[in-house]
């Protein structure tokens, strides 16, 4: 609590000292420079949000050449971005991580909500990686949003706001670019947008884009090739807005979309088939971005979304149904030949055995309806309100295949006779592990939310939502390296989290926010360790966790924001006291990975954003976060050491400093042209994949595996805690009067190799090694509105 009032109190100073007579005194800005925000589920300009938040605009985003949320990421304070792939990125705001999460542990539920538009699409590791073309803005709410966005917003909320079909307009866009990566592959995209009237009241818009992203990690081994981390994005969203009177307009949508990758952004430093230590097959050292594959990787998603909007005014007020239906296909398809080679060394396999190509193929089949119903007040009076109900219901499947053609034969051939086949528990041949769970989960919310001006200055808002959830969650597994298990899981819990805001207007250009909130994160069943390949230690260790309860986080906030001619400065002193943190654990040798949760941990900092515009055509920005997020439990006995959870370690993937810096300068070239130039530096610092990392780091890892003629004690000393990483992007263009603009951009000017996380299977036995970054990119972008 003395860390929290000190770290308040330093804001205010910060506000005070931060808020020069220029911005008080100041006329406010002129509409042209206004963003209207829907963060509150109304329109609102983003400087009377009373609380912290960023919006990234279309303009914004073209000029800053992003296209994913991690190029977004650059410029919004306290958003922590860990790239692992197309369609794989993993989200955290202002400190608040559960670590990293991995390609099976289908359970775990997301810890930032992310919607598109109305339609929440956030799922855990698989958030859809929406294309970013035809934009109106990208929406980064800090904080818990669980009052009005739910469960998976206990740290902060995205939300993608797409263009909306425009009555009486007749534009569009095309845009085309062409990219090489690490100087030897090609990338590139083609979109396209269109909007069409259709009479006095209605409009269509469509969108279509396909990319192409070139690859940067070398694979050497059977399966070797450069470049083998390439893929695709192809897709497009179809929306027809129809209005048949002033208070009354239906909006139905298609969103389309398919990423496709051949591999992964996957470094390694040791493998079980290509290491330094062995003498009876080639010694390996492996450069940077290079990998070791016995057979080719992918991965795909297939997400096809349906939703519908429908707005009614009501003469003071406007009812709002949302109904959405998601279908995702999702298949990741790893090289797991060390993994299975590693047990198959331990249980005494000739080389032979150990040698046979092992496919890890992951499927997740996802279908999900939400049904959202609300009414919220429409009118300018100083009192104002909105209430809802919120429904979803969650089919998914996830499915664990291990094909290794042969493997049935060396494994009775070694333990004997009907070994395999006693082991299957219904599953097909040559395949050592298998596994099947369907989960059903339900959820039901009421929510609400009220504000009132107590005078001209002074706002107070209240809310709060009531959830109650159930997940059930069954468990087949067969084949060696599995318990043979058939069980069925349910977990379920209701609760209520609120949420109170001040807003004070110090002037016309200086508010100072204070905000106390909760937020959750639904709790769920961990899968059983898969005993046969766990160490008797660690099966003793981790043996006892099975259910995780609902995360829950209380934030305490104060804010300022303040703007004037040339000048905008937001910023937000925070103090989350988090219970029950859901953390998530590999299990050392079992292959399994688990969640449990920490009885207490908190995360505190501030953040700022600053933009500045000394003069025509001359636009400077920073942004940065300083973050404290910690740790306040410590677990008894070996769990300590096993699990990093003690008293003071940081929470996992979290920099405790971020800074980006960027700027851009305009100017006429002629009478219908003008140029500009553009650059960004962006400041990452440490961080630790797991909290366990922190514990005997450096870390020795012995790999004990007689193969290849390594030695009994081979071993690999690695710092865990992951460097921090600097990254300059440089870009100049031409828009031309007409509406062709013209790009040419090179990001990552000084080719870092940024490690994003730790990569590990079975503890270091099978394969050690880091996700890392993109390397030096260079592009050109051509774009032509109608």
């Amino acid at each position: 609590m003395n860390a929290r009032a000190s770290l308040l109190a330093g804001l205010s100073s910060l506000a005070l000292v931060a808020t020069p007579a220029t911005a008080q005194d100041a006329a406010a800005e002129d509409d042209g420079n206004i963003i209207i925000v829907t963060a509150t589920k109304r329109d609102a300009n983003l400087q009377d949000i009373p609380f912290s938040i960023n919006a990234q605009t279309a303009e914004d985003i073209q000029k800053s050449g992003a296209v994913t949320l991690e190029d977004l990421s650059r410029n919004v304070a306290g958003l922590s971005v860990q790239n692992l792939g197309p369609g794989q990125s993993q989200v955290s705001v202002r400190g608040v991580s559960a670590g990293q999460v991995v390609r099976d542990q289908p359970g775990v539920k997301e810890q930032v909500g992310v919607y598109l538009d109305e339609s929440v699409i956030s799922l855990s590791l698989f958030t859809p990686d929406i294309d970013l073309y035809d934009l109106n803005r990208v929406e980064t709410l800090r904080g818990p949003q669980g009052t009005l966005f739910g469960s998976g917003s206990v740290g902060g909320t995205i939300r993608y706001i797409t263009n909306q079909p425009k009555i009486g307009v007749m534009e569009g866009s095309v845009e085309a670019n062409l990219n090489l990566v690490d100087g030897d592959d090609i990338g590139g995209h083609l979109k396209g947008a269109v909007n069409v009237p259709m009479g006095d009241n209605a409009a269509l818009r469509a969108v279509g884009y396909y990319t192409r992203y070139g690859g940067f990690i070398n694979a050497i081994g059977p399966a070797g090739k450069e470049d083998v981390n390439s893929g695709e994005r192809y897709g497009g969203r179809i929306a027809l807005t129809f209005e048949p009177s002033d208070s009354l307009s239906i909006t139905p949508r298609i969103v389309y979309q398919k990423v496709t990758a051949d591999g992964f952004n996957r470094q390694e430093i040791y493998n079980l088939y290509a290491n330094q230590f062995t003498t009876t097959r080639p010694a390996v050292t492996f450069d940077e971005r290079e990998q070791y594959l016995l057979l080719r990787e992918a991965f795909e998603d297939e997400t096809l979304i349906a939703d519908l909007k429908i707005d009614v005014g009501l003469g003071g007020a406007t009812l709002t149904s949302v109904t959405s239906y998601i279908n995702r296909d999702i298949l990741v398809s790893r090289d797991a030949s060390a993994l299975t080679g590693s047990v198959s060394v331990d249980l005494g396999f000739p080389d032979a055995g150990v040698l046979l190509p092992s496919n890890l193929l992951d499927t997740t089949d996802l279908e999900t309806w939400t049904q959202e119903v609300r009414v919220a007040s429409d009118n300018d009076g100083p009192f104002q309100w909105l209430v809802g109900g919120f429904y979803s219901k969650i089919d998914r499947v996830y499915a664990q295949r291990l094909p290794t053609p042969g493997y049935d034969a060396v494994t009775d051939a070694t333990l004997g006779a009907g070994t395999s086949a006693g082991a299957r528990n219904g599953f097909g041949p040559d395949s050592p592990y298998n596994a099947d769970l369907p989960y059903d989960i339900k959820q039901f919310a009421i929510f609400g939310e009220i504000s009132y001006d107590l005078n001209d200055a002074l706002t107070a808002t209240a809310g709060g939502r009531y959830y109650d959830f159930k997940e059930t969650r069954s468990f087949v597994s067969g084949g060696l390296f599995a318990n043979g298990d058939n069980r069925t899981d349910s977990t379920k819990s209701s609760g209520f989290t609120p949420r109170f805001l001040l807003s004070y207007d110090v002037s016309d250009n200086v508010t100072v926010n204070a905000q106390a909130s909760k937020g959750f994160r639904l709790g769920g069943v961990n899968d059983p360790l898969n005993l046969p390949l766990c160490s008797p230690q660690d099966a003793a260790l981790f043996g006892a966790f099975q259910d995780y309860d609902d995360e829950t986080l209380w934030n305490y906030e104060l804010g300022v924001k303040t703007q004037g001619r040339g000048f905008t400065f937001n910023a937000a002193g925070f103090y989350n006291d988090i219970k029950n943190l859901q953390v998530t654990l590999d299990a050392g040798t079992c292959s399994s990975r688990i969640v449990f949760n920490v009885p207490k941990a908190h995360s505190m900092g501030v953040e700022f954003e600053l933009g500045l515009s000394p003069a025509d055509g001359l636009d400077l920005n920073l942004s940065g976060s300083l973050i404290e997020a910690e740790f306040d439990s410590t677990l008894p006995g070996a769990l300590t050491v096993a699990t990093g959870i003690r008293d003071g370690n940081r929470l996992p993937s979290v920099p405790k400093f971020q800074l980006t810096a960027s700027g851009s300068y305009e100017w006429p070239i002629g009478d219908r042209a003008n140029m500009y130039v553009a650059a960004s530096f962006q400041h990452v610092g440490t961080r630790y994949t797991q909290p366990a990392d922190q514990e005997n780091n450096p870390r020795t890892f012995v790999h004990n595996l007689p193969f290849g003629g390594a030695p009994a004690g081979a071993s690999t000393t690695v710092d865990l805690q992951l460097p921090d990483y600097q990254l300059v992007n440089l870009s100049a263009g031409v828009d031309f009067d007409n509406g062709l603009s013209l790009i040419a951009y090179v990001n990552n000017v000084f080719d870092e190799n940024a490690l994003l996380s730790f990569d590990r299977e079975r503890g270091g036995r099978a394969r050690l090694g880091y996700t890392v970054g993109q390397p030096r990119t260079f592009g050109i972008t051509a774009r032509k509105t109608f």
